[in-house]
């Protein structure tokens, strides 16, 4: 194997335009955030079977879905500006603020929730993908 350049081992990345794939060696691979995104991840990495998500999104107003990840926890970094956390427990809805700029919150497996807000704000997700869903309102 040939000597590598710098460039060649370590690029940086904004994480709003390019996520990051850890697979299951723990091998990182970038993909550019497009409209087929999730359908391009699901292909390219068998259903995103054991996989994890690093990405980040900023939100100027409440989530269109509830989503649920069934294959482990998620963890969610407050970058920037506040939201609301709304959890689906025991057959009723929760809420927590999440305000704190450097705080960050795991959301347990299996468990359905959905974020509001009315100020811009920026997360940080690292997110277990296999399995996921997303529906209107929480399932179950």
């Amino acid at each position: 194997m040939g000597a590598r350049e710098p460039g060649d081992l370590m690029k940086t990345h904004a994480l709003i335009n390019t996520f990051m794939i850890l697979d299951q060696a723990l091998t990182c691979t970038e993909m550019p955030v497009s409209p087929s995104l999730y359908q391009d991840l699901d292909a390219q990495f068998d259903g995103f079977k054991s996989c994890v998500l690093i990405s980040e999104y900023q939100f100027e107003e409440d989530w269109d879905t509830w989503e649920m990840h069934p294959k482990g926890d998620e963890v969610l970094y407050l970058l920037e500006g506040e939201a609301t956390l709304c959890f689906f427990l025991d057959g009723k809805e929760r809420e927590m603020a999440f305000s704190t700029p450097g705080s960050a919150v795991k959301v347990p497996a299996g468990t359905w929730h959905t974020a509001r807000t009315s100020v811009p704000c920026r997360i940080l997700f690292i997110t277990p993908g296999e399995g996921t869903q997303n529906a209107p309102a929480p399932v179950g």
